[in-house]
């Protein structure tokens, strides 16, 4: 007997998202498999990480190119922009992850290098709404990336916790446990700075932003491109680099 089932309307809407997103990699030649993508989710301080790693990878000679938007990607674009990289003969593609992006399979079948969250604050959405924020977010570590790094600090990293990379899982925070973890930070009225230690290795990171978030930015910006094996004092001069003409 065949089976008669129907699809439901989200069974069929992710069906046809997922054809478009292949149909558009095909359609470039699936620039993406020669690149690594950095990927950054979070509700907040997607684009500010982002920069703060694409400058670091500057500082550290590595040829980067960068897609930071708060707001949310279409596919047509992102695989626009992994093809403008491909054709610019970059190693790394520095991307932010918004959950409506992930939510809609923008990155669907692509091959992540480092997943990476900033924190994830319901604010005020409802328990449902939230709830589908957070399983879109959770959709970008499902894609078996090589690395994974996690806000140890953040109320949800238990529900993230579970989420490992293929070669590398890293955490930051001020937590004791965290392989990042940021032993003192300070505030300025025109910058933050913030000593990070990371094993045996003690390093002090300042950036012109200001305001307490930007300790974990700085943080969630030094644990990748730790995973990198860039070291800390190129760590330091990238994130110092960033001077953006307005705050994100």
């Amino acid at each position: 007997m065949k089976n008669t089932a129907k699809l439901s309307g989200g069974q069929t809407r992710l069906r046809l998202e997922r054809a478009k997103v292949k149909l558009l990699a095909s359609y470039y030649g699936h620039p993406a498999r020669d690149l690594r993508l950095i990927c950054i989710t979070g509700t907040t301080g997607k684009s500010t990480v982002a920069h703060f790693v694409h400058e670091i990878l500057r500082a550290a000679s590595q040829p980067a190119a960068i897609l930071a938007s708060d707001h949310p990607i279409k596919a047509s674009m992102l695989h626009k922009f992994l093809n403008d990289a491909w054709k610019a003969k970059v190693t790394y593609a520095v991307i932010t992850a918004p959950a409506e992006s992930l939510a809609s399979e923008v990155f669907y079948g692509l091959p992540i290098y480092t997943a990476a969250i900033t924190d994830f604050l319901p604010g005020n959405m409802n328990e449902m709404e939230a709830k589908a924020f957070l399983e879109a977010k959770a959709g970008l570590f499902r894609a078996d990336p090589e690395v994974v790094v996690l806000n140890r600090d953040d109320t949800h990293y238990p529900e993230f916790s579970a989420f490992r990379g293929k070669t590398e899982t890293l955490t930051y925070g001020a937590s004791s446990d965290s392989d990042m973890r940021i032993d003192f930070s300070k505030l300025y009225r025109k910058g933050a700075e913030a000593s990070l230690s990371f094993g045996n290795k003690n390093f002090t990171v300042a950036s012109f932003l200001t305001g307490e978030p930007m300790i974990s930015y700085m943080a969630c910006a030094a644990t990748i491109a730790t995973s990198l094996n860039i070291t800390p004092n190129i760590i330091a001069e990238g994130i110092a680099n960033y001077e953006p003409t307005t705050q994100q």
